[in-house]
């Protein structure tokens, strides 16, 4: 018995030093990656000292004598704190996923090598100006001078596990087309309408063209007021003090899709898919609350902007607070601005600088069509005759594994995206789309035999190369609402609202984008690429864009809503938000300065986190009124004296989205009879249930999980049932202790090691979950798809309001935090905060930074460093 516990003592030390070896060597491996933030460093690159000061949350502010020298510090910043983050998202947009992380991401690499975002990217660096040149040499520089001195886990904890698979990956220095290629992602996330152009086609397979177009019911603007109100295109421009006349742009058209086609679009869905791993998911709730008051309405005298991106959630979040600064202001060096930028990326991207700010929303346009072509061989059908298609060969490399070569084929219309092997979704598209298109006013040729369906082509404004990143230049250094619209000229896509606000007093709005003119059809369904009728005829003039300085009732507010009325003679697009969170705020804003009363900072702050459910406003008083049984009369009785906001502790939002979430699986998701395409649930369902629920036996009332024709209270009663099992089952069987927060939950996930399905490494990289207030098309736009549960699925991923009367009242607050190093104390600093809708105060003049300033980093040039 000596022996034994004398054994089992020896065993216990060695397994204690084990495990303190471990632990130390964590320790050691995640601190290595912790980058010098104070003192002094020789670099070679810039030819006088930078300076760069981090306050408490890690946040720095960037000051430099020459343009160069600022933005190199910029790119060394970026590196220090998020190149692991920079690294992965070019490996994304050069479709080199492989390289880093096996077979597992070859299909997702031939879909991006299929649609060219790197190629693109490299053409377009070459039709930049010279300054933009300028700047992203200097930022190049500036990473890979500090890629020169760290490798391995001293660049970033994610190396040192990377290497136990790979061992063999090194980091490549860092070029210009890294940085631009970057746009073509953010432009993939907000392309418009594509997603709902894969629903129509894939849906109408199961219940018909009729039935399928009523799931898109028309904008109501007589109830959510579009973002431009007055004016209208006279002699080619944009003019808001003109009147409005009657008509319209485009019309609606598209392909009857048979089964065979469909299989195509199927492909192409999944292939697209993979993506939302890398990039997050795309639908109806990535938007952005954005609004701005004037002087008149605010208690400062000046504007105030509030601006919120919806996006989805990222481990470490996509933003990066930084601020730059040319410490003289002259012609050539004149940055003084702050705000949001995206490692990889030079410059502001959403901010402020000594004389204006800015806010983007999605405007959400359609840039995209779906093309089906005949094709045989590489050749393909056009006006009656077969067109040799562009070839070209890709060999995807392949990390523990051999070389995947791949064929892309392109006709005039764009990439044959159907191609991409392991994908259904856009196969799908070219089995089942509907030929000839619903509601085409175009004289259609007869289409040709679809045989095992046709291949499906994406046309999309983004895959022809433009100078975009000029515009960001612009948009920085701009200090007048004319050089705010000559920025916004540039923006090629992704195309957003843009707002404005000055430190005069003015306030404006700007559509910008290369939005594409269609004749005879509108781009909600499938086109026939054999018919060059249905071929864009050129783009929307930007002076023909719909813009408005200092609008008569002294705010502006842009949600994704529609952006003009139908009126309007060029076609946007028909698929906007339905305006819940717009309306929303316009009428927080009116009553907070109904008769003469102003707002505050801290008023647009709590704004942003209202949380009022305009379905359950309308929805709940009727459900309430239904026959209960005995099982679920406490639960209908939550509904009676509910306020229809949704707070984490809220019993009655529980209660009512898990509701809805009921009728929307019963209703719509189990009516596309494939797992192919979701139903979001936001505010355009809540728009078809007001539309139907005077006719109790519409055909979308039908509950389709259970035999038989259900009428609408039929369903209502087996949805308020059903929510009752899940929520007993869930958190108890007494409904008042029923929590919203409870189910409605974000989990910070990394993108790449946080889903490597290894228990330890995830713990390394993820956070969460936060319990959650908000939800979809809610203005605290928290939102959460039906199908998945109540998961977070896509969120407010920053908050700024911007003082224009006194740039250093300003707050802001982001997702996570500005370090991507985990166990960084700013790696999720800052996610409490925006939890509960606090915000930070956001330094910006000189002495406010120094006052705040916790840190200061010197980098000084090796040659004075030597001397």
């Amino acid at each position: 018995m000596r022996n034994v516990l004398r054994y089992l003592l020896v065993a216990g030390l060695v397994l204690v030093l084990l495990i303190g070896a471990v632990f130390a060597y964590l320790i050691h491996v995640t601190r290595a990656s912790f980058p010098q933030v104070s003192g002094q460093v020789a670099v070679s690159g810039i030819t006088a000292q930078v300076s760069v000061v981090r306050d408490d949350l890690g946040i720095p502010n960037i000051y430099g004598e020459s343009l160069e020298d600022l933005f190199f510090a910029q790119g060394y910043v970026h590196a220090q704190d998020r190149f692991w983050e920079m690294d992965v998202r070019r490996h994304i947009t050069a479709g080199r996923l492989s390289e880093m992380f096996g077979a597992s991401q070859v299909t997702t690499d031939a879909f991006l090598r299929t649609l060219g975002w790197r190629r693109i990217a490299e053409q377009e660096v070459g039709m930049l100006s010279q300054r933009s040149r300028r700047i992203l040499d200097a930022y190049a520089a500036g990473v890979n001078a500090y890629l020169a001195d760290h490798t391995g886990s001293a660049l970033s904890l994610e190396y040192a596990v990377l290497g136990l698979q790979n061992s063999s990956y090194q980091p490549e220095p860092w070029t210009p087309a890294d940085s631009v290629a970057w746009l073509k992602a953010l432009a993939w996330d907000l392309r418009g309408n594509m997603t709902d152009e894969v629903y129509r086609s894939i849906m109408s397979a199961s219940v018909g063209v009729e039935q399928t177009e009523r799931l898109f019911p028309p904008y109501p603007y007589a109830q959510h007021r579009p973002i431009v109100q007055i004016g209208a295109v006279v002699d080619g421009a944009f003019d808001q003090t003109a009147m409005p006349t009657a008509g319209g742009g485009g019309a609606s058209a598209g392909l009857h899709l048979d089964a065979s086609s469909l299989a195509s679009l199927r492909r192409v869905q999944q292939a697209s898919a993979g993506l939302a791993r890398w990039l997050g998911p795309t639908g109806p709730g990535i938007g952005s609350n954005s609004w701005a008051i004037d002087g008149s309405h605010s208690a400062t005298g000046k504007p105030i902007l509030a601006n919120d991106p919806h996006l989805a959630p990222m481990m470490p979040s996509l933003w990066y607070q930084s601020g730059l600064h040319c410490t003289r202001q002259t012609e050539d060096c004149n940055y003084d601005v702050t705000g949001w930028t995206m490692a990889g990326l030079p410059g502001v991207f959403i901010g402020h600088n000594d004389t204006i700010a800015w806010g983007f929303t999605n405007l959400g346009p359609d840039v995209t069509d779906l093309v089906l072509e005949q094709v045989d061989g590489d050749s393909a059908l056009l006006d009656g005759r077969q067109v040799p298609m562009t070839t070209r060969e890709e060999v995807i490399q392949v990390a523990g594994g051999d070389p995947v070569p791949i064929t892309v084929r392109e006709t005039a219309n764009g990439p044959i995206i159907s191609d991409v092997s392991g994908i259904e979704e856009y196969a799908a598209v070219g089995a089942d789309a509907p030929v000839p298109a619903p509601g085409s006013t175009a004289d259609t040729m007869a289409p040709p035999e679809r045989g095992d369906g046709y291949a499906v082509a994406l046309r999309w404004t983004a895959l022809t190369p433009a100078p975009t990143f000029d515009a960001f230049d612009l948009l920085n250094t701009a200090r007048s609402w004319s050089q705010f619209r000559k920025a916004a000229q540039k923006l090629a896509v992704p195309a957003q609202n843009l707002l404005y606000a000055d430190v005069n007093g003015n306030i404006g709005y700007q559509a910008p984008g290369t939005i594409p003119i269609r004749d005879g059809y509108d781009g909600k369904w499938p086109v026939p690429g054999w018919d060059s009728r249905y071929q864009w005829q050129g783009t929307i003039p930007f002076e023909a864009l719909p813009s408005v300085l200092n609008p008569p009732e002294g705010w502006i507010v842009t949600a994704n809503q529609a952006v003009i009325g139908p009126q309007y003679p060029y076609f946007l697009t028909d698929d906007w938000s339905y305006g819940a969170r717009s309306q929303r705020i316009v009428d927080l804003i009116e009553e907070a300065t109904a008769g003469g009363r102003t707002m505050t900072v801290e008023q647009m702050r709590g704004i942003q986190m209202d949380s009022f459910n305009e379905l359950a406003s309308f929805l709940a008083p009727k459900l309430a009124a239904l026959p209960t049984t005995d099982d679920t009369a406490a639960a209908v009785a939550l509904l009676r004296d509910w306020d229809f906001t949704q707070p984490a502790d809220s019993a009655p939002a529980a209660f009512f989205n898990a509701v809805w979430r009921q009728m929307v699986t019963r209703m719509f998701d189990a009516a596309a009879d494939t797992d192919l395409i979701t139903a979001g649930g936001g505010d355009r369902y809540w728009q078809v249930i007001t539309d139907i629920w005077s006719n109790p036996d519409d055909f979308w009332w039908d509950d389709r999980t259970v035999p038989g024709v259900q009428s609408r209270d039929q369903t209502l009663q087996a949805s308020i049932a059903g929510a009752v099992a899940e929520l007993s089952d869930l958190q108890g069987t007494d409904p008042s202790g029923w929590n919203w927060g409870r189910l409605h939950t974000l989990e910070l996930t990394n993108q790449t090691l946080g889903q490597s399905g290894i228990g330890p490494i995830e713990w390394l990289f993820n956070r969460g979950p936060l319990e959650l207030a908000g939800g979809e098309s809610i203005v605290d736009a928290t939102g959460w798809t039906p199908k998945n549960g109540y998961v977070v699925d896509w969120v407010p991923s920053m908050r700024q309001v911007v003082d224009l009367a006194n740039f250093d009242n300003s707050s802001w607050v982001n997702l996570t935090g500005a370090s991507g190093h985990a166990f960084s104390a700013h790696y999720v600093d800052q996610a409490d905060s925006w939890r509960t809708g606090s915000q930070y105060p956001w330094a910006f003049g000189r002495a406010a930074v120094q006052q705040a300033g916790v840190d200061v980093l010197a980098l000084v040039p090796e040659s004075s460093a030597e001397g």
